[in-house]
């Protein structure tokens, strides 16, 4: 535990910048999911506005530093993938028979 007034604050921030970084993470995870969904969908203009928003979210996240710059280019890069790849159908598979 700190015992210095200077420690015990730098603590606080740590802990207020960590949250921060947990909310980009996080929501970037939530905008994946919504532009997956609007692929499926079909709609092209609803896939473009979350495209625009998902990517303006990862470059302000780089910019504030809560992900790496080559890590922000490579989410960049697979948004871009799931709208270039259009909907996935979802197979699901048989499992095998244990004996």
């Amino acid at each position: 535990m700190a015992n210095i007034k200077q420690q015990k604050k730098r603590i606080l921030v740590a802990q207020r910048q960590r949250m921060e970084n947990l909310r980009y993470r996080s929501t970037i995870k939530t905008y994946f999911r919504r532009l997956q969904t609007q692929v499926d969908a079909g709609d092209a203009d609803a896939i473009a506005a979350e495209h625009v928003a998902l990517v303006k979210l990862i470059d302000k996240a780089a910019a504030h530093r809560a992900l790496h710059p080559n890590t922000a280019a490579r989410k960049k890069s697979n948004a871009h993938a799931i709208v270039a790849r259009g909907p996935q159908v979802a197979v699901k598979r048989k499992r095998a028979a244990k004996k």
